[in-house]
């Protein structure tokens, strides 16, 4: 994710804001002393990705949270393999950075590749790829609303609209396993 298209000075402050709301929010529903807040958003403690199904999933123990519309990379059925296959990597992994300066609405990276993606991209001599995201519309869209909504468009990634993307931004936090299903 670069920065070349960063979000104009509004929009970034209406980011901060929802993320510092979402921050007292989340430290509420873990039960942060005097962090009362009426209308809780539990926090969720899993991600599961059914790319067949182009779904999202947030959990917290059993409990499902949120079932997201999700679109994947240009080529989305089955492993990704290598550097610019445009598939969506299958496996466990866990969100590993946050990104509110990415050329895509709000972005959070996937721990992609592990050892196991490493060591089957090097065994046929390829580069396993990686800035593999979660994230939303771009910035400086260059589609319809529609084709966003409706078609398969990233390069490997997992986008979502930009209020879903607010969603699972603020109900997860680094390190939370997400799992990507065939």
């Amino acid at each position: 994710m670069s920065n070349r298209n960063p979000p104009c000075p509004a929009k970034r402050r209406a980011v901060r804001a929802l993320l510092a709301l979402g921050a007292s929010v989340i430290i509420a529903a873990a039960g942060e002393p005097g962090a009362a807040v009426a209308g809780e958003i539990a926090a969720a403690d899993r991600v599961v990705v059914v790319k067949s199904q182009h779904k999202l999933y947030l959990y917290n123990g059993s409990r499902l949270l949120g079932a997201y519309r999700v679109a994947l990379g240009l080529n989305p059925i089955g492993q990704k393999e290598r550097e610019h296959d445009f598939r969506t990597p299958e496996g466990r992994y866990s969100l590993a950075r946050r990104n509110t300066r990415s050329e895509y609405f709000l972005a959070i990276q996937v721990s992609y590749p592990n050892k196991e993606d490493e060591q089957r991209a090097h065994k046929k001599g390829w580069a396993p790829g990686g800035a593999i995201m979660i994230h939303g519309w771009p910035n400086a869209p260059k589609h319809s609303p529609e084709y966003y909504a409706s078609n398969d468009w990233t390069d490997g990634c997992i986008a979502l609209s930009n209020s879903d993307m607010v969603e699972v931004w603020l109900r997860t936090q680094d390190n939370t396993p997400i799992e990507i299903r065939p």
